[in-house]
């Protein structure tokens, strides 16, 4: 779905609980007495399917987290370091409650374990709060980027005034379709004119335009009056699409989309007209296949006379949700397109912006950091967005480097018009890219 929050699936592909040793000698059995350590003791069986998830996990973890969502992240960790081989450096102080090192075939990942009261003992939290590779490089993840199916592109940069410097990439000058990573867009736009004096943080206006996937304002009445500063909050924090429409037509459409030129947009007519997110979802769906085909074959300016035209019909009310389902729908022709170097360049024009009326711009950013707690500990600022539909999966993040002070770009993007795309791969992609970057 475009706008999903990425950061939903990758804090659940890094927070699912660890634990302990694959084998174990009959005296180590033995000593083994806390509910802690017991079940620290079955992780490793756990992730490799000898225990049913049922047995170990407790039913408000089992709510929280279903099973077929904990093998689909399973799945992707293995997939990314290895078989899990043991348990190393498990502690408790209470006997319910620790921290461990989890030891994978090509890694080694922290985890905080957490025992239920229960006379069960089952767990009720599990959280990999840090990743790391065994001997890793960036040219190890070019490589796993460059055989994910479908197109990607990456993109490592320390940056330096206005320009960056790429540590590494591929297909850093390619247009990829980016989901709500086009939000940032919206942001500079919002950030430039408080600067400039127009409009305030704390400025109310009604939430005007209602749309998907909005979850700050999930099932608010409509025209609710809110801060721009919530609303751009809930944009970037939680990807809300009814914050984003109701931004996009308060700020102007055309103001974002010379806001997008001058921060240098590589291919601005790709995000011209500058569509909102209930415009995306309506010419996705099945409602408007003719619109849908006008608006592919038009040149910018026959975009923008149909979307005028059809203004009163392109809304929520109207939007049928096929494109939430299935197979990838148009993610070539009908989406929100950037390269890596783009991306860089607005992260670029959003640090700029460092007075104290535009400061609030990075906040919004700074909410969601988009990584495990493992992976933002090498990082005294992390402001993260990412975008995602079904074929499309966006993260980037800029971030300054706590051991020197230095700012740098991670930003990944990969497409797949022919089939969904594994979020929990690119999640651990980054994650390296970025403790390859503050190391």
């Amino acid at each position: 779905m475009i706008g999903k929050p990425v950061l939903a699936a990758l804090l659940l592909s890094l927070s699912a609980p660890a634990a302990p040793v694959a084998a174990q000698s009959p005296e180590m059995q033995a000593a083994t007495t806390t509910a802690f350590e017991q079940r620290a003791a079955q992780l490793v069986a756990l992730l490799n399917g000898e225990i049913a998830f049922a047995d170990y996990f407790d039913p408000t973890f089992q709510a929280a987290i279903p099973e077929a969502q904990f093998k689909a992240m399973t799945a992707g960790l293995i997939a990314q370091y290895g078989q899990p081989i043991a348990v190393e450096k498990a502690a408790s102080n209470d006997g319910r409650s620790g921290s461990l090192s989890l030891r994978f075939e090509k890694g080694v990942a922290a985890v905080l374990l957490d025992v239920g009261a229960g006379a069960d003992a089952r767990v009720i939290g599990l959280r990999l709060t840090g990743l790391e590779m065994a001997n890793d490089s960036l040219d190890m993840v070019a490589a796993e980027i460059a055989a994910l199916p479908g197109m990607a592109g990456f993109l490592v940069a320390e940056l330096d005034g206005d320009s960056a410097r790429p540590l590494a990439s591929a297909n850093a000058d390619r247009q990829f379709a980016v989901g709500s990573t086009f939000k940032l867009y919206i942001l500079d736009e919002l950030a430039a004119q408080v600067a400039a004096g127009k409009r305030q943080w704390s400025d109310v206006v009604p939430l005007s335009h209602l749309s998907f996937s909005s979850a700050g304002t999930a099932n608010w009445p409509k025209d609710t009056p809110v801060t721009l500063q919530s609303l751009a909050n809930w944009m970037i924090s939680v990807s809300d699409n009814s914050a984003t429409d109701t931004l996009i037509h308060l700020l102007g459409r055309d103001r974002i989309e010379a806001r997008m030129r001058a921060a240098g947009h590589s291919a601005p007519s790709r995000n011209i007209p500058f569509l909102t997110t209930v415009e995306a979802f309506a010419l996705k769906g099945n409602n408007f296949a003719a619109e849908r085909a006008a608006f592919v074959a038009g040149n910018d300016a026959a975009q923008r006379q149909l979307l005028d035209a059809n203004r009163d019909r392109l809304t929520l009310a109207n939007v049928d949700g096929v494109s939430f389902a299935g197979a990838p729908r148009f993610i070539d022709s009908l989406e929100w397109f950037a390269s890596p170097n783009d991306v860089a360049r607005v992260m670029i024009d959003l640090r700029k912006r460092r007075s104290p009326e535009a400061m609030a711009a990075m906040a919004a950013m700074a909410i969601n950091p988009g990584m495990n707690p493992g992976a933002v500990k090498d990082w005294s600022w992390l402001g993260y967005k990412g975008g995602s539909e079904l074929g499309v999966i966006s993260m980037s993040l800029l971030g300054q480097r706590k051991s020197d002070g230095k700012w740098f770009v991670v930003t990944a993007s990969w497409n797949n018009p022919d089939a969904p795309v594994a979020t929990e791969t690119l999640v651990g992609l980054v994650t390296r890219l970025l403790a390859l970057a503050a190391n």
